[in-house]
């Protein structure tokens, strides 16, 4: 599991939390993804995956460098 340090501050974390999703979770997803790819609305990476409490969520981020994420939003994906 990749190490990274995560950029939070009041706008992501109140974006998200919007949304319902944790810091935390967000972390959990970005750090073990099911799987990985490219937004289609912003071209910005996407990580998928279950936290542990089983939601199954998409979420979307930049690197700022190799080991350094701004979170921008997540979701729960359902279906």
């Amino acid at each position: 599991m990749p190490y990274y340090l995560f950029i939070w501050d009041d706008d992501n974390e109140g974006h998200i939390a919007e949304h319902g999703v944790t810091m935390d979770e967000f972390e959990e997803v970005v750090c073990d993804p099911d799987s990985t790819g490219e937004s289609r609305a912003t071209g910005r990476p996407i990580a998928f995956g279950y936290t542990s409490t089983g939601k199954y969520l998409a979420c979307v981020y930049d690197f700022l460098d190799e080991s350094t994420i701004y979170p921008i939003t997540a979701y729960e994906v359902n279906g």
